[in-house]
């Protein structure tokens, strides 16, 4: 067999479904030895796409995502989504394509060493250098990258090796072995649990580690046990149903979360699987006065606001079992929180509102109404991300994806294609602003080659609101920021797609009920009042948490 061969089937024995990617002249061997794969190559519109549908398919499975580009721009345009699987933890393998070896040596076309522009933002990456030792590259490259904690590899192919006949017998591929963790040390969860007698306003912070390690049981099994209540980051969404009286809602959004989600008063902080990229302890631990009990697989990072009293290390449902059987009898905790208390007021009080624009509350609440408990939202990064991080209601884990380590726009309509590739049986919601819809928009032609159907809420103000809300706030005006659309409803049907309008708050829950019942993608372009930024900020800024 020749190197692609070899490649396709250690990749077809690590149990690969789908390459996302684009055909290039440098992997012309390997697109052939492809097509006569197992594998269903997923052709995308832009490589940016290609890496996103990876990392989304590694979030919800578990399992590597792969995407494929050839050497160059394609490359490049892969680093994006790459990164954003790095930050925010998502196992993905990445195949470029390399000139021949030959000519490396030299200023060549389209040349560039790729394998060390992946170095920053991948666990591991290299280049292969000969067929033989492909089987060996493949097995490490998936077990780095689903790894606790998972992140992307990367492995380049330079188009010789992959025409390259292997010698008689070689190109095995090697099997995988079955990942264990580490069980807890007993004597750290004891050091935990009294850490935790002694804490006057102990409180756990859930991170995305919990939903990786599939925790959510045994995490609402601690806190109930302990009666500690639960704030978790944007991306830890789902650790534990809001209907809870222990689950304080999202924290992220700014430092002010630490007053209004009790943790002034805490003097206790467990975090669970937390990812410092997502919410610095800078803003919840400003004096450095709270004790962390740090409770993941990987130690805790080195920080000043992260003073590590225990360090709890091993597989994380075991560890919060453990601890869970050391709980005392406790008082029940009396909650809520200023800030949940506010979101569910806001909430109630504005789903009815037939203000137009359409205020974020209403759209929340009709997106929460059209979709099921196990159904997927999908948000891009914007001012709607802010609103969806921090309002919507979230009872199931995996069921609320967001960029939040890297934050990049364009991640939705991607994500999207995979979710529905995951869990075909379920409803997916792509939210998006108008800035980044317009960045990874194509892949919608993707979906529709697909056979898939997801709807894709286009939330328009006619600007990069986030920015444009933090320049006035800040300055007093805003610049830069503004835009023009297209028709986003006619910009669907030009695809042969459904379009929908919203032009009053009425018509947003029938048209999302009747694009979720089509076979096809489609676009619903939604006007939103992002005034309503500004009016609760204000708002929650007033709040003083009480002691």
């Amino acid at each position: 067999m020749k190197g692609s061969d070899i490649l396709v089937r250690c990749l077809e024995n690590e149990g690969v479904e789908y390459i996302f990617g684009l055909p290039g002249e440098e992997i012309l061997d390997l697109m052939d030895s492809l097509s006569r794969s197992s594998i269903r190559f997923v052709t995308v519109r832009h490589e940016q796409g290609a890496a996103f549908m990876a990392d989304v398919y590694g979030r919800l499975t578990g399992r590597p995502g792969v995407c494929l580009a050839t050497l160059g721009p394609g490359a490049t345009n892969l680093i994006t989504g790459v990164a954003d699987a790095f930050l925010d933890r998502a196992p993905l393998v990445a195949i470029t394509g390399q000139i021949s070896r030959e000519r490396t040596h030299k200023e060549s076309h389209q040349f560039l060493h790729i394998v060390e522009m992946f170095r920053p933002i991948t666990k591991w990456n290299t280049q292969i250098e000969s067929p033989e030792v492909i089987p060996e590259v493949v097995r490490k490259a998936f077990k780095l990258a689903q790894l606790e904690k998972p992140g992307p590899t990367h492995l380049e192919l330079p188009e010789d090796v992959a025409q390259a006949e292997a010698p008689p017998g070689a190109g095995v591929p090697l099997e995988a072995t079955e990942m264990e963790y580490p069980v807890p040390n007993l004597e750290s969860v004891e050091r935990a649990a009294e850490v935790l007698v002694s804490a006057r306003h102990p409180l756990i912070l859930a991170g995305n580690g919990v939903l990786r390690r599939r925790a959510n049981a045994e995490l609402a099994e601690m806190a109930r046990a302990w009666q500690i209540p639960v704030a978790h980051t944007f991306m830890g969404k789902g650790t534990m149903d809001p209907r809870d009286p222990l689950c304080l809602l999202s924290v992220g959004l700014q430092a002010r979360d630490w007053v209004m989600c009790r943790f002034d008063p805490a003097d206790v902080v467990v975090a669970i699987g937390y990812d410092m990229a997502e919410y610095s302890p800078q803003h919840w631990n400003e004096r450095s006065d709270k004790q962390v009990i740090h409770i993941d697989i990987a130690p805790g990072e080195v920080d000043e606001h992260y003073p590590i009293a225990v360090e709890v290390l091993g597989d994380i449902s075991q560890s919060l079992k453990a601890l869970a059987s050391l709980a005392p009898p406790r008082p029940r905790f009396e909650g809520p929180s200023p800030l949940k208390e506010i979101i569910i007021e806001e909430l109630k009080g504005r789903a009815e509102d037939d203000g137009f624009p359409v205020k974020p509350q209403r759209a929340i609440s009709d997106l929460r109404r059209a979709l099921g408990e196990k159904d997927i939202l999908l948000s891009d990064v914007g001012a709607h991300k802010l609103w969806l991080a921090r309002m919507y209601p979230t009872y199931q884990p995996n069921t609320v994806l967001i960029s939040n380590g890297l934050a990049a726009m364009g991640f939705a309509v991607p994500g999207a294609v995979a979710a529905k590739l995951v869990h075909p049986e379920r409803q997916v919601i792509a939210v998006t602003g108008d800035g980044g819809f317009m960045m990874n928009s194509q892949e919608l032609e993707t979906a529709k080659r697909l056979g898939i159907s997801f709807v894709t809420v286009v939330w328009v103000d006619g600007s990069y609101g986030v920015i444009e809300w933090k320049q006035r706030t800040r300055f007093g005006h805003d610049f830069g920021t503004r835009f023009t659309n297209p028709d986003f409803a006619q910009y669907a049907r030009s695809l042969g797609l459904p379009g929908f309008k919203v032009e009053r708050a009425g018509d947003f829950l029938p048209a999302l009920r009747q694009a979720l019942a089509l076979k096809l993608p489609s676009v619903i372009e939604m006007p939103v009042d992002y005034r309503e930024n500004l009016r609760l900020t204000e708002r929650l800024g007033h709040i003083v948490c009480p002691v």
